[in-house]
């Protein structure tokens, strides 16, 4: 990718005419594609996915966004400038060496498929290859900046050495279920102690929310922010104690390892 392509894509951005392309329509593809709509990146009119004619739920969600939407890869990168590979890791393979012969350098290629090693699309993607997190050989000055852009739309997007991409699944790519699971355990103790279901899963939405936003905005160290709300022979010191004696840490840390290992496991039989 030329220095003079980059330059034509942010100005594509500001204008809003980026065309973005999805290969797998499924529900990542769909988050993205509403991100990038409702952040300005680019208009509807500008996305098209594709998927297999027998996941054509999919075709319809996405449709429904506004975007067009087609049954052949190759079209998707022949009508876009970034493509996004959005399928399930085993299909990666196959669908690399379908979109090959329509790949040139005036293509960025992103990947989002899990346990998938740079050097596999490399090897089919000569001239440009990128994952969300990390760059591969293939691509130039600015790729990684125009990446981040595009993911930043949607949320928190950094640039990480390939290596750390699986534990990145581990503990982010994973970490929701981890939060969803907190979360009804939470609000499942309030009801427990008479407080209505539909308002303790609000409170424990909330409180996450809340929690999470004092770690990003304020820069301090969780820990900090704990001691913070533990007040001497109170009751959040006494609920911390009964978590370190059950085991809460070492299990959400052991979580991230136990979907890290999968992760690699799964790059390596791919």
């Amino acid at each position: 990718m030329s220095i003079i392509f980059i330059i034509q894509l942010s100005e594509m951005i500001k204008e809003k005419s980026l065309r973005i392309g999805f290969i797998g329509c499924g529900k990542m593809a769909q988050a993205l594609a509403k991100g990038f709509i409702a952040s300005g990146i680019t208009r509807s009119e500008n996305i098209i996915g594709s998927s297999p004619r027998i996941d054509s739920t999919f075709i319809e969600e996405f449709a429904a966004i506004g975007c067009s939407t087609t049954h052949e890869n190759a079209q998707v990168v022949e009508q876009a400038e970034v493509v996004i590979v959005a399928t399930k890791p085993p299909l990666v393979p196959k669908v690399l060496t379908e979109i090959n012969p329509v790949v040139n350098s005036n293509n960025l290629i992103i990947s989002i498929a899990m346990g998938i090693p740079l050097i596999n699309l490399e090897q089919v993607l000569v001239r440009s290859g990128a994952s969300v997190f990390s760059c591969g050989t293939a691509t130039r000055s600015g790729d990684a900046t125009l990446t981040k852009k595009l993911f930043t739309a949607v949320g928190l997007c950094e640039e990480v050495p390939e290596v750390l991409i699986d534990a990145c699944t581990g503990l982010s790519g994973s970490g929701p279920a981890y939060m969803y699971i907190a979360m009804e355990a939470l609000a499942d103790g309030g009801v427990k102690m008479g407080i209505p279901r539909e308002l303790a899963y609000k409170l424990s939405a909330q409180t996450l929310v809340g929690a999470a936003k004092m770690v990003l905005e304020t820069g301090r160290h969780p820990g900090a922010l704990k001691d913070d709300v533990c007040s001497p022979a109170g009751s959040t010191i006494q609920a911390v104690y009964f978590l370190e004696k059950s085991g809460f840490r070492s299990s959400l840390m052991e979580a991230v390892e136990a979907a890290t290992l999968k992760s690699k496991q799964t790059g390596r039989k791919e």
